[in-house]
């Protein structure tokens, strides 16, 4: 709308300078001109001179009488003006609205019908929303549960109690619950002391050296993974072939797991070497650090380094560049473990 359309007496700025603008957006100039020609019932021609958008407005024409001055547009006539094109492009629209409606009307009732709108990804923002999401998805579970437990950075009594406030209304009602956890778990007394709980029913635990990531599969329709190390955001995956896909990566894990009632995997080998420390031997070659092969192992860095410095002894090793030239001379990542 117009800036400034009135006030006081008028001082003419005959500063000669070029401007443009929309009509929306009238000078303060102009709109200082166009108002005194209001007041006056007319203007010199020459005084307008600062603001040529008066003329390209339309907001002044000629004076009959006298080429020397100009007359302004009643503001009515003005504003009429300007809004005809507009309302005629307005009702273009939605003429062409109309048109697409109706052309597209059909395929949507289709796609109504046939196709019920699905999210095959939702990003689950915080712990409150992501567990109500894990809640909904166990209480619908009607099957079969697959869970990758991951040791992690939370308190295990609070994973545990999350944990058996799922598990517990699954197991009674007869689904089949796997999980998987990496060796650590097996000298984790809260660990040991909450599986007993579940020695009956369908429920079956192995362990593994490494574990990437926690992993929950419900019914093998819906799973979740997080998204940040602080597990504070997740994703929840419904895309059939993504699911499909997890089902595949847990049960590949799961034939080389070792269940939790056979007994240690931590037996030593006639080479002097655990299995453990065969899988801490692959990653020392890999190039990884005491901290990534705590992290991915599931246990402290101390109880890593001092694996490490056994099968350093075991090898004959004396230093930490000899110990992988050791390792990839003995042969030992060549057998299976």
């Amino acid at each position: 709308m117009f800036r400034t359309l009135g006030g006081g007496d008028l001082t003419i700025n005959r500063t000669k300078e070029t401007h443009h603008h929309a009509v929306t957006e009238l000078c303060e100039e102009g709109g200082r001109l166009y108002a005194h020609a209001l007041r006056t019932g007319r203007i010199l021609r020459a005084d307008v001179e600062p603001a040529p958008c008066l003329m390209e407005f339309a907001l002044l024409h000629p004076d009959p009488d006298d080429a020397n001055w100009l007359r302004p547009v009643p503001p009515s006539v003005a504003l009429a003006q300007r809004l005809h094109p507009i309302e005629r492009e307005i009702t273009e629209h939605r003429r062409q609205s109309i048109a697409l409606t109706e052309v597209f009307e059909p395929f949507l009732a289709l796609s109504t019908q046939e196709t019920a709108p699905t999210h095959s990804i939702t990003v689950l923002e915080g712990l409150d929303r992501i567990n109500a999401a894990l809640d909904l998805a166990t209480a619908q579970c009607r099957t079969e549960v697959l869970t990758v437990q991951p040791s992690g950075r939370r308190s295990p009594e609070n994973r545990l109690l999350e944990a058996l406030e799922r598990d517990k209304p699954l197991i009674e009602r007869g689904v089949r619950i796997r999980t998987l956890y990496q060796h650590t778990a097996r000298f984790l007394p809260d660990r040991l002391a909450y599986v007993d709980q579940f020695t009956e029913g369908k429920v079956e635990y192995r362990t593994i050296d490494e574990l990437v990531e926690r992993l929950i599969i419900c019914d093998e329709t819906v799973a979740f993974i997080p998204v940040r190390e602080d597990r504070q955001v997740a994703l929840e995956l419904r895309h059939p072939g993504l699911v499909r896909y997890l089902v595949k990566v847990f049960e590949f894990m799961w034939g080389r797991a070792v269940p939790l009632q056979a007994g240690t995997p931590y037996e030593t080998d006639p080479d002097g070497i655990t299995d453990i420390q065969h899988s801490i031997a692959k990653l020392l070659v890999e190039g990884h650090v005491d901290e990534a092969i705590a992290r991915r192992l599931g246990m402290n860095v101390r109880t890593c380094r001092a694996h490490i410095a056994k099968l350093a002894s075991a090898l004959g090793s004396g230093s930490r560049a000899q110990l992988g030239y050791l390792i990839a001379q003995s042969g030992i990542l060549d057998k299976n473990h």
